[in-house]
């Protein structure tokens, strides 16, 4: 029985030894051997996944005997993978796995659950178009996350924007000919969303978050490598939308709330696992006004497509399809060429809940993006990203707005009453895009110095045909609805009547611009890197110039744009010290110019438009991303500002002014976001037009803009959220106040607030906006009323 007993038992133990599974361990770093903390780190073909430590390291527990294929990626560097085999349960440690910068990984699958800092993400290929980290790129940019877009319930782009620090809304969206995108102010000058995932896109309409993977708000004049058309001297805004991933699954969200708000959207991917990732994303959205009428409706769908040819060759692919339809904002155009008869809102005396308008009188956007990328990994230090995009936007419809103006009625009645006259237009233009990119990045050392290097080929095509009416006139009111003179109702079928016989505009312009581009980063040492960028652009103009319809001209320019920094890290990859020198650009088209002392018209071309940026400052990167911050003070002066008041290039401005962003994760389960921004603008010359000495330049918009939001999630599913934007009082009518007297746009603070329950599977939340029901406003020489308190459910499903 003793022998039986112990025959068992060592029968029993041998079987638990060779049932042992495998431990398998390594550890990441980059080409300097620093350690990469939140690689992706992923079984192939299997659901197990996992993210490096601090110390780049990884771990996978209970393996089978068999082959694997490891999958490893990193936002800026190239996807790698590693084959390896257990064996006789035996315990493998890797040999250092090292990852070599190069092109954004389109089929990046993020471990959402163990990132660190959710609202944080400063690993992007678009900003320097090139692999650079935040921390060692010289230029200021701020990133509004998609978790942090789905912790606030955005549903407006608008409301992502409120995010980054020192940008404000001047317009919403029209949808009008041309310029329908919103406007936004940075750093003192107005800027539109017109590029998407780093090219040239038309956002002209409802842009719908939907679709929207992150939003980076780039600072500065950045015209040496995007160009003039894409960017102002504030910056640009570069919309990142959803991608495909290498596994499938999916997203289903249905969301409702105050004044009728519905959405539904869909968003699912399908992959191989190996080769081939499919993703499609669509939805529908409306929202009704808070005033007696207006509406806003859009649907969308957004098909994307990755085929990894090899494990150097990926072709990728992606559209989207968008159609809108909205009534007009209310747009209060304040008269610009004679005194006004207020100066603050409660002179205005305009009772908000009035829209002037009426929901048949709407304009349709149908709008369409489409980019395609050939990302070839020469070798494992040079890679070549070859790009063609363009896109198709439509106009159509009714656009209108109300003009401050006189009461012709009664003779005695000044210029500037508190009437408004209703203008319209019956929109049919579209704009078309297309644009060819060439870029080409490598690594290399001279001796002791590493150099990361971009060079790079750039061309866009755009043609704008506009056949809308010419404007004609309806009636004139007051801010209470009252009749004082013309067609009593706003409705399609009065405008028609309004509109007929006026003629059309029949403009045909095309221009293209040809850019070359080179850009040099060079690691004197691992703490101190140089960046030298200079760009060679070609512009291009054909098209009619208003002053008959068979009088087109043609008008070429060029230009040299340099861009300099320099980056000392004082704690590598944790904390730098940064300044730089951008220049940006902008073409003026030529106008005929009336001299009206002798009647003579002749055709003027202008220069080009130059502005120079120096900005100073520091970023972090602190205890393993816990703290990632960046403040700056920047200058910039354009010399020569073209007037189109007086149709001169005369005007020199100074903006300056101090940013601050922080993302933090203080402790497990916290996440806070938040920014600041002081800026000062002003006029310092004007030779045409002296009473402009001295003014805050129109585009700046208020001096002061302010963000926070905070996320606490606890209990593990249960979380909240809270926070608050704001921006100063501003003079909306500074470019004119010399002739038309001061108009303020008063000062604002906005409170939001958010509870959710959120599982692997599902999120339920509820979102108020406005809480306090504040009245607040926006403008630029105009009054527009904004969004009133709503509240907002939203429930996802994961599959």
């Amino acid at each position: 029985m003793k022998y039986f007993v112990s025959a068992v038992v060592l029968l029993f133990l041998s079987q638990i030894g060779f049932s042992q599974e495998t431990t398998v361990n390594g550890k990441v770093t980059d080409n300097t051997k620093m350690p990469l903390f939140g690689v992706n780190v992923l079984l192939k073909n299997t659901n197990t996944g996992t993210q490096t430590n601090e110390q780049g390291a990884f771990e996978f527990n209970h393996l089978t005997n068999g082959d694997y294929i490891l999958s490893l990626s990193y936002m800026g560097f190239k996807t790698k993978e590693i084959t390896f085999s257990v064996s006789n349960d035996q315990n493998i440690s890797l040999p250092e796995i090292v990852l070599y910068e190069g092109n954004e990984i389109l089929s990046e699958v993020i471990v959402e659950a163990e990132r660190r800092n959710k609202f944080s993400r400063k690993q992007t290929a678009y900003v320097s178009k090139m692999p650079l980290k935040n921390i060692e790129n010289p230029q200021v940019y701020n990133t509004i996350t998609n978790q942090l877009l789905i912790s606030q319930s955005v549903n407006t782009f608008q409301d992502a924007l409120v995010n980054a620090a020192g940008i404000t809304q001047l317009w919403s969206s029209t949808g009008r000919s041309g310029d329908g995108a919103g406007y936004y102010s940075s750093r003192g000058f107005a800027v539109q969303p017109q590029l998407v995932n780093g090219v040239a896109g038309i956002t002209n309409g409802f842009i719908n978050p939907s679709n929207v993977e992150r939003v980076e708000v780039i600072k500065g004049p950045s015209g040496t490598l995007f160009g003039s058309s894409v960017t102002s001297y504030g910056g640009l805004i570069n919309i990142v939308t959803k991608k495909p991933y290498n596994s499938t699954g999916g997203e289903i969200t249905l969301s409702g709330g105050s004044n009728d708000f519905a959405k539904l959207n869909v968003d699912v991917n399908i992959s191989d696992g190996e080769k081939l990732s499919f993703r499609l994303n669509g939805g529908f959205q409306k929202d009704n006004s808070f005033q007696d009428a207006g509406f806003k409706k859009s649907v969308f769908i957004a098909p994307s497509l990755s085929y990894k040819v090899n494990n150097n060759l990926s072709l990728n692919f992606s559209y989207e399809a968008s159609g809108n339809e909205q009534t007009n904002e209310t747009f209060l155009f304040l008269n610009r060429s004679s005194p006004i008869a207020f100066n603050s809102i409660a002179d205005l005396n305009y009772d908000t809940n009035l829209s002037f308008t009426n929901n048949d009188v709407t304009i349709d956007n149908i709008t369409q993006n489409y980019r395609g990328e050939i990302a070839w990994k020469i070798t494992d230090n040079w890679s070549s990203q070859t790009l063609i995009a363009g896109g198709l936007a439509k106009s159509l419809g009714y656009y209108t707005y109300l003009w401050n103006t006189a009461d012709y009625t009664d003779p005695a009645a000044p210029i500037g009453t508190e009437n408004f006259s209703l203008y319209a237009q019956d929109t049919d233009s579209r704009t078309k895009t297309l644009n060819l990119q060439q870029n080409f990045n490598g690594t290399f050392h001279l001796g002791d110095l590493e150099n990361k290097l971009l060079v790079g080929l750039d061309y866009l095509d755009s043609k704008i045909i506009d056949n809308s009416s010419n404007w004609g006139y309806l009636h004139s009111i007051n801010l209470q609805g009252d009749l004082i003179f013309g067609e009593p109702a706003i409705n399609a079928e009065n405008l028609s009547t309004a509109l007929s016989g006026l003629g059309n505009l029949d403009s045909d312009v095309r221009q293209n611009v040809f850019g070359a581009y080179i850009s040099d980063v060079i690691h004197i040492l691992p703490s101190l890197s140089v960046m030298a960028s200079v760009r060679y652009d070609r512009f291009d103009y054909e098209g009619d110039v208003n002053i008959t319809d068979d009088d087109d001209t043609e008008y070429t320019e060029s230009t040299f744009s340099p861009k300099f920094g320099i980056v000392f890290q004082p704690i590598l990859d944790q904390l730098s010290v940064f300044a730089n020198y951008q220049n940006g650009f902008s073409y003026v088209n030529p106008q005929y110019i009336t001299d009206f002392s002798t009647g003579e018209t002749s055709l003027q071309s202008y220069d080009v438009e130059e502005a120079n940026q120096l900005e100073v400052g520091v970023k972090s990167n602190l205890f393993h991303n816990k703290l990632e911050a960046t403040l700056s003070y920047y200058n910039i002066n354009v010399d020569n500002k073209y007037y189109w008041a007086t149709q001169t290039q005369d005007l020199a401005i100074n903006s300056q002014g101090i940013e601050l962003e922080v993302n933090a994760n203080p402790i497990e389960g916290l996440h806070i976001h938040t920014g600041f921004s002081y800026n000062d603008s002003e006029i310092t010359d004007s030779p045409s037009a002296m009473e402009l000495v001295g003014n805050r330049y129109g585009e700046s918009g208020p001096d002061i803009t302010y963000n926070f939001w905070t996320d606490y999630k606890f209990l593990k599913n249960f979380g909240v959220g809270a926070g608050f934007n704001g921006a100063s009082e501003y003079d909306t009518m500074v470019d004119y106040k010399a002739t038309t007297g001061s108009f303020y746009i008063p000062s604002y603070t906005v409170f939001n607030a958010s509870v959710y329950y959120e599982t692997d599977k599902y999120r339920f939340s509820i979102k108020g906006n406005n809480l306090a029901d504040t009245s607040y406003y926006s403008g630029w020489s105009t009054v527009t009323p904004q969004q009133r308190r709503v509240l907002l459910g939203t429930f996802s499903f994961k599959f």
